[in-house]
């Protein structure tokens, strides 16, 4: 049903961005007889198309592998349990998923399936955020699902909402896209109720405007508008404002390539620096420490710099990838707590690199999680 009120007379001037993530939903992929529709999808690949040639950088969040494997086999659901069923249709459709969005690009499209728990676990985090970053580097365009033949919880919820917001999170995401099938957040169900408005800009996340969510309506999606407000809410943790869409309307993408917003713009708590610098201070850390010198400690507090092997005199402790460490300077004064931050690598390989230089890195490990024993990205001052 495609009775909205149109939201023409709300446009809104986005702010600017430089990265960001574009969540599509099952129900603007699937075709209505089964499988996948490049129908909605051209609309959104073009908006994706004009970003990028803008300069911007994207990652998709893509649902509808479910849709794309039920098409392959349509009775598969019937030869086994229900959950079994819909993993092996994810896994049969995932092929189809990123062939449909390779077929609108002329760069290379790049698979990534997570689930939650790689990005829960600091060291699967570390990584998938590595190999990400490298994938926009190298001009890749990135196209994420969650890996639903193993992710049997998160398959049940449906949540890519919440998946997306993590990846905007994960990759320091300006801004999350929401393409839905509405024309965004209204404050009674448009679908049932003809008076419903639209409201052009939330500056808060109350329990009144969660009220106003109801559930999917879609048979081929899984979540509603209350998923898409609880990843607003992970996003705007984060210091990522949301921004819902109707994925449906041409005019609505052209005008979103031009930064102007016929839909409902969700604000962050804070600014995107100020909750990662807060997390960073606030997170608990690991017991030990990376032990550095003065010229580190002068270089991290006086040039915002990463913390490098050369300056790094030894680690205490037992930590591992991916922990929160403190970072201390020893001197004739006695023990300075300089700044604190994730750590690249694990004590023993701190240990083993101390004092060299970065490219020496590989010959003395054998791999190489990068140059820097703590990014500056991920560090914060004490």
């Amino acid at each position: 049903m495609n009775a909205e009120p149109a939201a023409t007379q709300n446009i809104q001037v986005l702010p600017s961005w430089r990265r960001a993530v574009l969540k599509v939903g099952s129900s603007l992929l699937a075709a209505d007889g089964g499988g996948l529709s490049p129908r909605f999808a051209l609309g959104l690949a073009q908006f994706v198309s004009a970003s990028l040639a803008a300069g911007r950088e994207v990652v998709i969040v893509s649902s509808g592998a479910v849709a794309a494997g039920r098409a392959i086999l349509p009775r598969a659901e019937e030869a086994g349990a229900a959950m079994a069923a819909r993993q092996a249709l994810a896994a049969l459709g995932q092929a189809q998923l990123i062939g449909l969005w390779q077929r609108f690009f002329e760069r290379p499209v790049a698979q990534v399936l997570l689930t939650h728990d790689d990005l829960r676990n600091r060291r699967r985090y570390l990584n998938a955020r590595a190999t990400l970053n490298e994938l926009l580097r190298l001009g890749a365009l990135p196209v994420v699902n969650e890996n639903d033949t193993v992710s049997v919880d998160e398959l049940k919820l449906g949540d890519n909402d919440n998946l997306a917001a993590i990846v905007a999170a994960l990759i320091d995401a300006d801004v999350l896209f929401i393409a839905t099938d509405i024309d965004g957040l209204y404050d009674a169900n448009p679908r049932t109720n003809p008076a419903a408005k639209l409201l052009p800009e939330v500056a808060e996340l109350t329990p009144e405007v969660f009220a106003m969510a109801g559930g999917s309506d879609n048979a081929m999606g899984t979540g509603g508008m209350r998923t898409k407000l609880e990843a607003a809410a992970k996003a705007g943790a984060a210091g990522i404002d949301t921004v819902l869409f109707n994925g449906r309307r041409a005019e609505v993408l052209r005008e979103l390539a031009h930064d102007r917003l016929q839909g409902t713009r969700i604000r962050a708590a804070r600014s995107r620096i100020a909750a990662r610098k807060y997390w960073l201070r606030h997170a608990p850390v690991e017991p030990g420490a990376i032990l550095v010198d003065a010229g580190a400690a002068a270089a991290l507090a006086g040039k915002g710099a990463s913390l490098l092997p050369g300056g790094v005199v030894g680690a205490e402790g037992d930590f591992r990838r991916g922990d929160m460490i403190e970072v201390v300077l020893r001197d004739g004064d006695g023990e300075h707590r300089v700044a604190r931050g994730i750590s690249q690598y694990s004590a023993l390989d701190v240990r083993r690199i101390a004092r060299r230089h970065s490219r020496d890195i590989e010959s003395i490990l054998g791999y190489n999680y990068g140059g820097n024993v703590i990014h500056r990205d991920d560090l914060v001052l004490l």
